[in-house]
């Protein structure tokens, strides 16, 4: 009898507690049903339930919010718009694909003040593009055009086959930051960076664009760990631009030049990068000043691995490696028809420092002197293997302790 009331007992205590567990957990659904959140949460939109893509975005309160967009392939015509701030548009990866059919020149995705215009009134702040693939074709406009958008953030996001640029960077003065993502065979320039201020382009790949990427007018670019292979044209264009860094990249097979430096570039480091096998050439100053070109390895250039021009001065050239494809034991990997590998050019320029840099195997000379004389050099502490040189016809210059192994 004892044994059977302990159990009722025990049973009507469950029965209660559980009961009391409901009742508050109605409650708490109750006020869920009747609007009750986090105070200062923000919309998050899910464009599964909507008609299209835009409807969607344009569904965001002024405050901003969240836009996710679902696994599919979403072909559109005409540009999607975003023109509010505080945005995220995110997708499920590559598993979300959005398709610009348009022919007629139409970019793909618009990020832009609502009201157009060019001037700092018309600016955005602080939207990001994450996880989703936005194509293009031969015909249409640009990938992701973002026009003076503060703080934009583009991450893990492929950007290919558009008529025009991958991603167009106009006057997004602040902060902007293109990482992790995919840029590739966009019928013009990968990553069009125009008046743009303190960027980040960081563990980027492009691939087979016409020019990988374009900065111009703007000030202290940082491009650091990116693979740019196969492009048609340049890798690197940088116009007008002084305080940036050009790092820690890999840079092959252009058909045009790696790098190259234009119209009043100052202030700039180049440092660290693999320059291989590109056919015009691997690093073009040609308008540049006070910049530093070291610790970059050459490998078998098609033309010019370094040309310094006419219009550039006062640059330091240390640490490089300038080489073919010698791998020891007196072999080169490449066959005995594919053995070319270029040096340094000077073209009537001044102020130039050549220290403690190897030139092996290159042809036709580790340092060619072209145009008209090139004075105030200072070629020391090099180390010429294999090769042959103009650096003894330096006039006015210093040129000593030189390791000459021919």
């Amino acid at each position: 009898m004892k044994r059977i009331c302990t159990n009722v007992l025990a049973t009507l205590f469950i029965v209660s507690a559980v009961s009391g567990f409901n009742i508050t957990n109605g409650q708490e659904q109750g006020q869920d049903s009747v609007g009750f959140r986090l105070p200062g949460a923000r919309a998050v939109i899910d464009a599964g339930r909507y008609a299209t893509i835009q409807a969607a975005i344009d569904a965001l309160p002024d405050e901003g919010g969240l836009v996710r967009l679902p696994p599919g392939t979403f072909e559109i015509s005409e540009p999607l718009k975003v023109g509010k701030g505080d945005v995220l548009i995110e997708g499920a990866g590559t598993a979300t694909h959005i398709k610009n059919v348009n022919t007629e020149g139409g970019s793909a995705l618009i990020l832009e003040h609502p009201g157009g215009g060019d001037n700092r009134k018309s600016e955005l702040w602080r939207i990001r593009l994450a996880d989703f693939r936005i194509t293009g074709n031969e015909k249409s406009g640009h990938g992701i055009e973002a026009r003076r958008i503060n703080e934009v953030f583009i991450d893990g996001v492929t950007v290919s086959y558009h008529g025009g640029d991958g991603i167009q960077l106009y006057y997004c003065y602040e902060d902007p930051r293109i990482c992790n993502s995919l840029i590739t065979y966009n019928k013009k320039t990968g990553l069009n960076a125009i008046g743009c201020h303190d960027v980040v382009v960081s563990a980027n790949q492009f691939e087979e664009n016409n020019d990988a990427l374009r900065f111009t007018d703007g000030f202290n670019l940082c491009m650091t760990g990116n693979c740019l292979d196969d492009h048609l044209g340049n890798g690197v264009v940088i116009e007008n631009t002084y305080g940036s860094v050009v790092s820690g990249n890999m840079i092959e097979e252009c058909n045009g030049i790696a790098i190259v430096l234009d119209r009043d570039c100052y202030g700039i480091a180049i440092s660290a990068n693999v320059i291989a096998h590109d056919a015009s050439g691997g690093i073009a100053l040609r308008d540049a000043h006070g910049c530093a070109v070291s610790a970059n390895a050459f490998t078998i250039m098609g033309s010019d691995a370094l040309n310094i021009g006419p219009k550039s001065g006062r640059i330091t050239v240390t640490g490089n490696n300038f080489s073919n494809s010698y791998i020891g034991e007196g072999k080169t990997k490449r066959s005995a028809d594919d053995q070319t590998a270029a040096g340094l050019v000077l073209d009537g320029t001044s102020g130039i420092t050549v220290v403690g840099n190897l030139f092996s195997g290159v042809r036709p000379k580790a340092l060619t002197v072209e145009g008209k004389p090139s004075t105030s050099i200072v070629f020391t502490d090099n180390v010429l293997i294999d090769v042959s040189s103009d650096h003894k016809k330096l006039d006015a210059s210093l040129v000593k302790d030189n390791l000459d192994d021919k």
